[in-house]
C-alpha cells in the first residue's frame, strides 16, 4: 500500500527538465490583477479632472441635470469668458507670476548654497546644523501662523508681497535635504581638483558643483513653482487688499450669496490649473532624473 502510493506520488511529480504550464498563468494572472489596481488608482485621480474640464463648457442647465452626465449635451465657451470678466485678471495673474518668479528665484539661490555647505564643506557642528534643518520639517506649519504674522504686522509687512517672498530667500528644509543628497553623491575630487587650482569655494561651487545639479535644480523649481503658483493660505492672510490678490484668492469670486458659479468656476480652474500641467509636462524629463538621481543616495 505505501509503495502504491509513493509512485504515484513521484509519477504525479513533474519530471526534470520539463516546464511547469501552470507559472506563465499565474504570473499573467498576477500581472492582471496588478494594472486592474493601477487603472483604478489613476481613475480615481484622473475622473474629478475630467469633471473639472466638461463642467467649464457646460451650461447651468447641463450642470444641475439629474441624473448627472459627464459630457455636456451642448458645449459652450461662455463660461471662460465669464471666469475672466468677473475678476481682475490681468491683476491677479501679474500678482501670481510675481510671487512665482520671485519665490522661484531665491530658492534656487538659498538652497543649493546651504546644501552644498552641508555636504561639502568640513566643518565642526555639521551634522548637528543638518539635524536642525530636518528637524524643523517635522514642526508644523500651523504652529508658526501667528507668531510669523505678529512678526510681519510689527514690521508693517503685512498687506504686501514681502511676507510670502522674503522667505524663499532664506531657504527650505526640504529642497535643502533634496540638494543635500544629490551634492554628497557628487566625487569629493572634483572639488579637491578645483582647491588645486586656486579656485575658490564659490568658483567651485557655481562653476563645477552647480553645472552638475541641472535635474536637481530642477526638481527644486518645479516644486516651488507649484506650491507657490497654488498656494491659497499664506496668500489669504498677507494680503489684506483686493488690488494684491492672486488668482487663488480670486476663485473666491465664484462663491456668491445664493450659490456658487459652477460653469465660470470650472473654467477659472482649469485655466488655473494649466500652467502648472505645462510646466510639468515640459521639465517631466529633468523632474525624474532628479527624483530618481537624488534619492540613489
Amino acid at each position: 500500500m505505501a509503495v502504491n502510493s509513493l509512485v504515484r506520488t513521484v509519477s504525479g511529480a513533474p519530471r526534470a527538465g520539463t516546464v511547469d504550464r501552470r507559472r506563465p498563468r499565474r504570473f499573467l494572472g498576477r500581472r492582471i490583477i496588478h494594472h486592474l489596481i493601477l487603472i483604478a488608482i489613476c481613475a480615481a485621480f484622473l475622473v474629478p479632472f475630467a469633471v473639472m474640464i466638461t463642467t467649464a463648457f457646460k451650461t447651468p442647465q447641463d450642470v444641475f441635470r439629474v441624473p448627472p452626465r459627464l459630457l455636456p449635451q451642448r458645449w459652450v465657451l461662455g463660461n471662460f469668458v465669464e471666469a475672466v470678466r468677473s475678476m481682475p485678471f490681468l491683476r491677479y495673474l501679474g500678482n501670481t507670476v510675481l510671487l512665482v518668479v520671485l519665490n522661484v528665484a531665491g530658492t534656487l539661490i538659498s538652497c543649493p548654497l546651504v546644501a552644498y555647505s552641508l555636504a561639502k564643506l568640513p566643518f565642526r557642528g555639521r551634522n548637528v546644523v543638518f539635524a536642525t534643518v530636518l528637524g524643523t520639517m517635522m514642526l508644523p506649519a500651523q504652529v508658526t501662523f501667528i507668531p510669523l504674522y505678529l512678526l510681519w504686522d510689527r514690521v508693517g509687512a503685512v498687506g504686501t508681497f514681502w511676507p510670502l517672498i522674503i522667505p524663499a530667500f532664506f531657504g527650505s528644509p526640504f529642497y535643502i535635504f533634496l540638494l543635500r543628497q544629490f551634492f554628497t553623491g557628487v566625487p569629493d575630487s572634483l572639488r579637491e581638483a578645483g582647491l588645486i587650482d586656486g579656485a575658490s569655494e564659490l568658483r567651485i561651487y557655481l562653476q563645477l558643483i552647480l553645472p552638475q545639479a541641472k535635474a536637481a535644480l530642477a526638481t527644486v523649481g518645479i516644486f516651488q513653482f507649484v506650491a507657490t503658483w497654488t498656494d491659497f493660505l499664506l496668500p489669504l492672510i498677507y494680503l489684506n487688499t483686493e488690488d494684491n490678490y492672486t488668482l487663488s484668492i480670486g476663485l473666491y469670486n465664484f462663491f456668491g450669496q445664493h450659490g456658487v458659479a459652477w460653469g465660470p468656476l470650472m473654467a477659472a480652474c482649469l485655466v488655473f490649473t494649466l500652467p502648472a500641467v505645462v510646466i510639468f509636462m515640459v521639465a517631466q524629463r529633468y523632474f525624474v532624473q532628479g527624483i530618481a538621481v537624488t534619492g540613489m543616495k
